[in-house]
C-alpha cells in the first residue's frame, strides 16, 4: 500500500511547463531553477519574472495613453460619419468588455476557490503530522519519566522489604537495568519537538497569508463587477460623471490586474519548482534536525527500507517483556512470604502494562504510513489544486487587463458622441421646451432667459416686417401693425401664436375711438377680440 501511494504522485505536466521558464537573474544570465528560496540568485530569477509584467503594464498604460492623445488631437472627422459609426463603435466595445470582464471574474471566482482548497489541503497535512509527531513526543516523554522517577520509588521501598533476601533484591537490580535499557531505547529516538514547532509555525504562516490572499482577490472581483456596471450605467444614461469615474477607477483596476498577474506569475513558477522534485527539498532542508536515513524512510515509505527505528524499539520490547517476567516471578513466590511487598510489585506491573501500551502506540505513528499520508496530501493539494488555481488567477488577471483596456479606450468615443448630443441640443430654438440647456437656464438665471426671448422676437419681428405689405393710412398706427401681422399668417386675425404687439413693453393706451376705428374695419363681432383689447 505505502509503495502504492507513493507511485500515485506524478507532477503534472503544468508544473513541468512553468518550471521550463527561464529563470534569468538580473545580469541577463541564465540562473538556476533549483527550488532555493534562501538563494539570493533564485530569489532575482522570481523577482525578474515579477518585474517582466511589470514592464508588460508599462507597455500597455504607454499604448493606451498614446491612443487617447491620438484621439484627443486627431482632427474631427465629419459629423455626420461620426454620429453614425461612433455609437454603434462604443456600445459594441462596452459590451464585449463587459462580458470579457463577467467571464474573467468567473474565472478568477473558480482559480480563487482551486488556490485556496489546495493551501488548505497543505495546512490540514501539516497539522495531521504536527499531531502525530507531538503524540510521539508526548509518550516517549510520558514513557520515560515513568521508567525513571515512578519505578525508582517502587523499587526503592521493595529494596527495603526485601533486604534479607539476596535473590530477590537481585531481581530488583536486573528490572532496573532493563528500565535503564527502555529509557537509552526511547532517548536514541529522533527529537521530533523542534520538527513539531517548525510545521506548526509553518502552518500558521500560510493560513494567515492565504486567508488575507483569498479576501484580497475576492474585493477584487467585486470592485471589476462594480466598475462594469458603472461602466454601462453611464453609458445608458450617458452621464459624463460616470465615465470619469470609470476612467479613474479603470485604470486603478488595471494596474491590479497587471499586479496580480506579475505576482501569480512568480508565485506559480516558484512553487512548481518546488513541485518538480520536493523530496531533494526536504531532505536539504532537515539535514540538521532529523538522519538522511529517517527522511528517507518517510518521503518514500517502501516495503523495501528498513525501518530505522525498529532495533530501539525492539530491545525496548524485549527489556519491557523481561521485566514482566520479573514481577510475575515476585509476586508468585515473594509475596507469600512478604505481604507488604504486594502493593509495590502491582504497582510496578500496572507500570508496565501501561509502558506496553505506550510502546504500541509509539511503534504505530513512528511507521511510515501516516506521515508518508499527509505529506503525499500536502504536496497533492499545492501541486494539483493550488498551482492550477494560480493559472487561472493569472487567466482572470491577464482577461481583466485585456478587458479594461478595451473599456479605456472606448471612453473617447463616449466621450465625444456625449459631446455631440450636447451641441444638437444647443442647436435647438431656446424656448424649445424640450432642450435642456434653455430649461436650464430659464431655472438659474430667469432674467436671462428674458432676455433672450426678447431679443429673440426682435429679431423675428424684423423678419416679419420685411414680408408685410405696404402699411394702410390708418390713423392708429398699433391697429395697422396688428393687421399687417393677422395678414401676413394667412388673413386670420384669431391665429393665437402671432405675439401681441410690444410684449416687451406696457400694453397700448386704450380709448373709445380707437375701438371704434377697429370695429369699422372689421364687421367681426366685438366679443372675438375681447382678449386683446378688454372692453
Amino acid at each position: 500500500m505505502a509503495a502504492a501511494a507513493r507511485v500515485e504522485y506524478i507532477a503534472p505536466w503544468w508544473v513541468y511547463w512553468l518550471h521550463n521558464i527561464p529563470h534569468v537573474d538580473f545580469s541577463l544570465r541564465q540562473g538556476n531553477d533549483e527550488f532555493n528560496p534562501k538563494d539570493p540568485g533564485y530569489q532575482q530569477s522570481l523577482l525578474f519574472l515579477a518585474l517582466f509584467i511589470a514592464v508588460c503594464a508599462a507597455v500597455n498604460l504607454l499604448i493606451i495613453s498614446v491612443y487617447l492623445i491620438c484621439v484627443c488631437c486627431c482632427k474631427k472627422e465629419e459629423e455626420t460619419e461620426t454620429k453614425k459609426s461612433k455609437p454603434c463603435c462604443v456600445t459594441w466595445t462596452a459590451a464585449v468588455s463587459g462580458l470579457l470582464c463577467c467571464a474573467a471574474v468567473g474565472i478568477g471566482f473558480y482559480g480563487n476557490s482551486e488556490t485556496n482548497d489546495g493551501v488548505y489541503q497543505l495546512t490540514y497535512s501539516l497539522d495531521n503530522a504536527n499531531h502525530t509527531l507531538a503524540g510521539i513526543d508526548a509518550l516517549v516523554s510520558s514513557t520515560s519519566v515513568r521508567m525513571k522517577e515512578d519505578l525508582d520509588q517502587h523499587l526503592l521501598r521493595l529494596n527495603e522489604i526485601f533486604a534479607t533476601r539476596g535473590d530477590y533484591i537481585q531481581s530488583l537490580r536486573f528490572m532496573q537495568q532493563m528500565a535503564g535499557n527502555i529509557i537509552q531505547q526511547l532517548s536514541s529516538l529522533p527529537n521530533w519537538q523542534s520538527t513539531s514547532v517548525n510545521l506548526s509555525q509553518i502552518a500558521r504562516q500560510i493560513s494567515f497569508m492565504e486567508y488575507y490572499r483569498w479576501l484580497s482577490y475576492l474585493f477584487l472581483f467585486i470592485v471589476d463587477l462594480v466598475i462594469c456596471l458603472v461602466t454601462c450605467l453611464g453609458l445608458a444614461r450617458k452621464s459624463k460623471c460616470l465615465l470619469l469615474i470609470m476612467l479613474c477607477c479603470g485604470l486603478t483596476t488595471l494596474m491590479l490586474s497587471w499586479a496580480s498577474l506579475s505576482f501569480e506569475t512568480s508565485s506559480a513558477v516558484g512553487t512548481s519548482d518546488f513541485c518538480v522534485a520536493p523530496d531533494k527539498f526536504i531532505m536539504n532542508m532537515t539535514q540538521d534536525q532529523l538522519t538522511a536515513e529517517v527522511v528517507h524512510y518517510y518521503l518514500y515509505c517502501s516495503q523495501s527500507l528498513r525501518n530505522p527505528f525498529q532495533q530501539a524499539l525492539t530491545i525496548y520490547q524485549r527489556s519491557l517483556t523481561t521485566m514482566q517476567i520479573q514481577i510475575q516471578g515476585l509476586l508468585q513466590f515473594a509475596v507469600p512470604i512478604f505481604p507488604t511487598a504486594q502493593k509495590d510489585l502491582q504497582g510496578i506491573q500496572l507500570l508496565l502494562n501501561t509502558s506496553e501500551s505506550n510502546l504500541h502506540q509509539i511503534t504505530a505513528l513512528l511507521d511510515c504510513r501516516g506521515l508518508h499520508k499527509d505529506y503525499l496530501e500536502a504536496i497533492i493539494g499545492i501541486c494539483y489544486d493550488g498551482v492550477e488555481g494560480l493559472l487561472y488567477l493569472g487567466l482572470f488577471s491577464l482577461l481583466a487587463a485585456l478587458a479594461f483596456t478595451a473599456m479605456l479606450c472606448a471612453v473617447p468615443g463616449a466621450w465625444k458622441h456625449l459631446a455631440y448630443r450636447d451641441r444638437d441640443y444647443n442647436d435647438i430654438d431656446d424656448e424649445d421646451p424640450f432642450n435642456p440647456q434653455a430649461r436650464r437656464i430659464a431655472v438659474h438665471n430667469p432674467d436671462r432667459a428674458q432676455m433672450r426671448s426678447f431679443c429673440s422676437y426682435s429679431s423675428s419681428l424684423g423678419s416679419q416686417s420685411s414680408l408685410q405689405p405696404p402699411t394702410q393710412g390708418v390713423s392708429n398706427a398699433p391697429v395697422a401693425e396688428y393687421m399687417n401681422q393677422a395678414a401676413l399668417f394667412g388673413g386670420n386675425p384669431r391665429y393665437e401664436n402671432v405675439p401681441l404687439i410690444g410684449r416687451g413693453s406696457p400694453p397700448p393706451t386704450y380709448t373709445p375711438s380707437m375701438r371704434a376705428t377697429y370695429l369699422s374695419m372689421n364687421e367681426e363681432p366685438a366679443g372675438i377680440y375681447s382678449n386683446v383689447y378688454p372692453a
